[in-house]
């Protein structure tokens, strides 16, 4: 069993079963008051600061307003738009007055906002703007608990005259009002909330299933919050970029958790289009990013060095070997010679300053990522350019994070070892257990569920893993995911899915060979990358699924399928695979709202493909429906090629 010391740091919040976010909140606006930013946001090219007063009155205000409307303790508020501060002042505003937030990922078909409003029993639904505003007066006559609609960018909606609409200006209005007729009512409020209230509801991935609604406390938050703090301290004085989607546990966990206690300033990007380069304008101290947005990372500085002209890619080889040798003696715990030291100074100053520079990591000391596997590929290239990446491990309902890799101390096929007031075992099958006073309450209206997941005090999490030699926690994969292969062996797909990303050429990848032959893939192409080499090379496409399909494109993406199987064992090895006419889409259920694939999901919609890898064919027929986010289908048909991978069975 895994377990960590719990200490207390100097100048910590002290978290008691009374303390709330929103008291919480109160304090650090009282403390901070006008002479400190709390955030930022970027508004027609410009940065505009918000104080901690500021902060504090915006809230009080939405959050008197709502009551003025109707909203009583334990009401469900759902919120969906961008982030702005204005997302967050609702979040907090519906807690100060004892109500519990739930978030919507933009992006959710209506469907899924149906299903989510209607079971979470939602009484309000604060939408940003005329997007998120059809979505609701679409659904609301099947979802009865629904009673305002409450929109914040008036762009659209001029016309608009249901009854169940109101602006968030006029909101806060109602809240000016409601504070002259009671001038201590706010106060009050945030004054009868305990540490265990329900504060947010929030609605898993659902990779197998329809989501799940896991109840949080403030006491799950604050905890996790102060005791991630514990093992990497932040300052008031630090920025954080907030851009991804609230809807997202991580997001809440560095926003909200983290955020609040300690003080530092949020920066809100301009638009989801503009957010790199808003990160890199602000150049933030603390990121947490899921690993997507690394492999774009790394796909970025991988496409300009193939773009750059011979000398800048030698002089980048040259450098990356420097970084990557001491990235491992690093990793090994080894010494770094003095010639190396040198040595890495000149590839810092040569190219690895520019490159955290271009990606907007300049400043930070502590990069995490989470949420699903990252394959080590990746894991060496962030550190030989001399930024600190760390995996986490958790889940929602642990209010985020459990395990975390300590500085000086990361392995790179590990996810680290608990944070403080946390402990980890394994039970039954290697099943990996937390226990922790973040783990969440239960999941709402599926007693059952809450049951399964949820026995004596410990949070059963469906995940494989086991401990290694120095105490680290290693996840295998989803129990229901690991891959028995010919020679009997388990296998993790994610693992080599993971690998085969740290392609510039490959966006997706699904990897099959449960209790099968041999093992095979289906890949997703990186469409610009790949249709820039395609240009490059004078080769002619019209659409993603020609491009795809082309017999060079094949033996484009079969060097990464070679050069990853290289290093696997003879069952492991991809034999076979086929790309994919279209991208993984989480409007065709493929991939969760936070990226990651379903798979039971995918392989059955695929299983013609599956099934033609594993014949002599070297070309079937498909017809299929992919959805669009307003909901049009469309009928997809498209011959794809099989091939096979040269060298594939090879040692």
């Amino acid at each position: 069993m895994l377990a960590a010391d719990e200490r207390t740091a100097a100048g910590e919040i002290v978290i008691t079963k009374d303390l709330t976010l929103p008291k919480l909140l109160v304090q650090q606006c009282r403390k901070y008051g006008s002479g400190k930013v709390a955030m930022r946001e970027k508004e027609y090219g410009i940065w505009r600061p918000v104080t901690w007063q500021q902060y504090l009155d915006n809230v009080k205000y939405i959050s008197l307003g709502l009551v003025s409307l109707g909203l009583e303790p334990q009401d469900k508020v759902i919120m969906i738009g961008d982030n702005r501060p204005q997302a967050l002042w609702t979040e907090m505003a519906a807690m100060c007055a004892g109500g519990v937030g739930v978030w919507l990922f933009q992006d959710c078909l209506m469907e899924e906002v149906r299903y989510i409003v209607d079971h979470s029993d939602s009484k309000f639904y604060v939408a940003e703007g005329q997007e998120e505003v059809d979505k609701a007066l679409a659904i609301k006559d099947q979802c009865p608990k629904l009673s305002k609609i409450i929109w914040d960018d008036p762009k659209g909606l001029r016309h608009y005259d249901d009854p169940m609409l109101i602006g968030l200006d006029e909101v806060m209005k109602l809240g000016r009002e409601k504070e002259a007729q009671d001038p201590g009512l706010f106060d009050r409020l945030v004054e009868k909330g305990k540490g265990d209230d329900v504060c947010l509801l929030f609605y898993t991935s659902g990779t197998t299933s329809l989501p799940k609604g896991a109840l949080l406390t403030h006491y799950n938050m604050l905890t996790m919050g102060q005791n991630l703090m514990r093992v990497d301290p932040c300052t008031p004085d630090d920025d954080f970029v907030s851009y991804l989607p609230f809807a997202w546990i991580g997001e809440q966990m560095m926003s909200i958790s983290c955020g609040l206690q300690v003080g530092y300033t949020i920066n809100f990007p301009e638009e989801p289009e503009t957010s790199q380069h808003n990160v890199r304008e602000i150049g933030p101290h603390v990121m947490f990013a899921p690993p997507r947005l690394y492999e774009q990372f790394t796909r970025t500085v991988q496409v300009k060095y193939l773009d750059a002209t011979w000398l800048k890619r030698r002089v980048y080889e040259i450098c990356m070997k420097i970084g990557y040798h001491i990235a491992d003696l690093k990793f090994d715990k080894k010494p770094i010679p003095a010639l190396w030291k040198l040595l890495g100074s000149i590839a810092d100053a040569c190219l690895f300053s520019k490159v955290r520079d271009h990606l907007g990591l300049s400043k930070v000391r502590h990069a995490y990522t989470g949420g699903a596997a990252m394959g080590p590929d990746h894991f060496r290239f962030f550190h030989s350019i001399g930024v600190n990446l760390k995996q986490i491990y958790g889940q929602t309902e642990i209010a985020g994070i459990s395990v975390v890799h300590r500085d000086g101390d990361i392995k790179f096929d590990t996810v680290g070892t608990p944070i403080p007031g946390t402990e980890v075992r394994l039970g039954e099958n290697d099943e990996i257990l937390s226990r922790s006073p973040s783990v969440f309450v239960g999941y709402y209206k599926m007693a059952e569920e809450t049951e399964k997941t949820l026995k004596d005090g410990w949070l059963y999490s469906g995940d494989t893993g086991f401990i290694d030699e120095d105490g680290h926690l290693v996840v295998f994969d989803r129990t229901k995911d690991i891959m028995i292969l010919s020679d009997g062996r388990k296998f993790s797909p994610q693992f080599l899915e993971a690998r085969l990303k740290f392609s510039p050429y490959l966006r997706d990848a699904l990897v099959v060979g449960h209790q099968r032959p041999f093992t095979t893939a289906i890949l997703c192409i990186d469409y610009n990358t790949v249709g820039k080499w395609a240009e490059d090379h004078g080769i002619n496409y019209t659409s993603y699924t020609e491009l795809s399909q082309l017999p060079q494109i094949y033996d484009l993406v079969e060097g990464p399928l070679r050069e990853v199987n290289r290093s696997l064992p003879d069952s492991a090895r991809i034999r076979r695979f086929a790309n994919l006419y279209k991208e993984f889409d989480a409007d065709d259920d493929e991939l969760t709202r936070t990226r990651k694939i379903r798979r039971a999901f995918v392989e059955n919609r695929y299983k013609d493909i599956i099934e033609a890898l594993y014949t002599d064919d070297d070309m079937m027929h498909m017809e299929t429906n992919i959805t669009y986010e307003d909901g049009r289908v469309v009928e997809i048909k498209a011959d794809i090629r099989l091939q096979g991978v040269r060298d594939g069975g090879k040692k």
